[in-house]
């Protein structure tokens, strides 16, 4: 569906955002799940992108507004506040893959909550489809949104009955991280959130690929092998890469395929989506 612009492909991202410091070259990059799957799905070819959230009025916070503007992302419902902006310490184990250390919890996101005015929902209501996340303290207003828009949730690891409860009701995709679990159980899991409503379930599951249940039935799809220089932001690219496929209008099997690409190539390189920028000092950020 066109939006008042007259795009046809469009997404928004709302919620959580953070800067990952890399302690070891002194240097940070934006992250964030909201964030990422938004910038990344600009990339991988949709028309018009935006995304809201909450950053601090830090050099952080301006770094992240700043690369998002380079990204032609629409950032007009940006909010800033007076504080920090969210930001974790990460280190790289040998095999890239990300150790995560100390952390501010979210800075100015975990003391605040976006608030949707009608203005906000009208804007909203403009994209095809809006992405979020567990960590972007949105749960409360996914009944409202929805109303207004389909939406995607990436529940990461969380999979408590209370969570479920409040999300599956109003989502249409939902993704999981399940590495702990085996093909069989995957599939039961699946098919236990497919029965509280949501329509698209993908479930990530580490070097073993990835699960799919929805119009199209049980699809699998392998992991794209590559070595590894960074996995930082490796599943939100595989998110991204699904979510604007489907946009598009590919199938399911071919936006597994796209994400599975997309995500292969984040590992090559550092940080969720580049634009490195030098750390602060590490003690005074640490609090």
């Amino acid at each position: 569906m066109k939006d008042l612009n007259g795009s046809k492909y469009t997404l928004i991202g709302v919620g959580d955002n953070v800067v990952d410091n890399y302690v070891d070259q002194n240097l940070f990059y934006p992250g964030g799940n909201a964030l990422n799957v938004a910038v990344l799905a600009k990339r991988y070819g949709l028309d018009r992108v935006g995304y809201m959230g909450i950053i601090g009025n830090d050099r952080e916070g301006e770094h992240i507004q700043a690369s998002l503007i380079k990204e032609s992302l629409d950032v007009s419902r940006l909010r800033v506040a007076h504080g920090d902006s969210g930001k974790a310490y990460v280190s790289l184990n040998e095999s890239g893959d990300r150790v995560f250390g100390q952390s501010n919890k979210g800075g100015v996101q975990s003391q605040l909550k976006l608030n949707f005015n009608q203005s906000d929902l009208d804007y909203i209501e403009r994209f095809g489809l809006l992405h979020t996340s567990a960590y972007s303290y949105l749960d409360s207003e996914l009944e409202v949104l929805s109303r207004c828009i389909s939406l995607s949730y990436d529940f990461s690891t969380f999979k408590d009955v209370d969570r479920l409860d409040r999300v599956c009701p109003f989502i249409t995709y939902g993704f999981f991280s399940c590495s702990e679990m085996s093909h069989s159980q995957a599939i039961r899991f699946a098919e236990h959130i497919r029965d509280r409503g949501v329509a698209h379930i993908l479930l990530t599951r580490g070097d073993q690929g990835a699960i799919y249940l929805g119009d199209e039935g049980v699809l699998t799809q392998s992991i794209e092998a590559v070595n590894a220089l960074d996995t930082l932001g490796a599943g939100d690219s595989y998110i991204a890469g699904f979510l604007a496929s489907r946009i598009m209008g590919a199938s399911a099997a071919e936006s597994m395929a796209f994400g599975a690409k997309a995500a292969a190539t984040t590992c090559l390189h550092y940080g969720a989506f580049g634009y490195p920028h030098e750390m602060t000092d590490y003690a005074a950020s640490c609090g």
